[in-house]
């Protein structure tokens, strides 16, 4: 099974680009792009090469949706 980790993307006024925050990997696993979608392939090639090298994988982050009762 493939594990699914999270990529936060965040404007940052003080840089003017985007910034690609993997949060499972650390506060320092980040990388930035001037548009969205290129802070997403970038994120996208850092997580590749953060699951490729890092031992043992951190657990990723998952998401429960809760659905509201009827």
């Amino acid at each position: 099974m493939k594990p699914h980790y999270s990529i936060l993307i965040q404007w940052s006024d003080a840089d003017q680009c985007y910034i690609a925050s993997l949060p499972e990997f650390g506060a320092f696993a980040k990388t930035h792009g001037e548009t969205y979608e290129q802070a997403l392939r970038n994120a996208q090639t850092v997580l590749g090469l953060l699951v490729e090298e890092t031992e043992p994988l951190p657990a990723p982050a998952v998401y429960e949706m809760t659905h509201p009762a009827a």
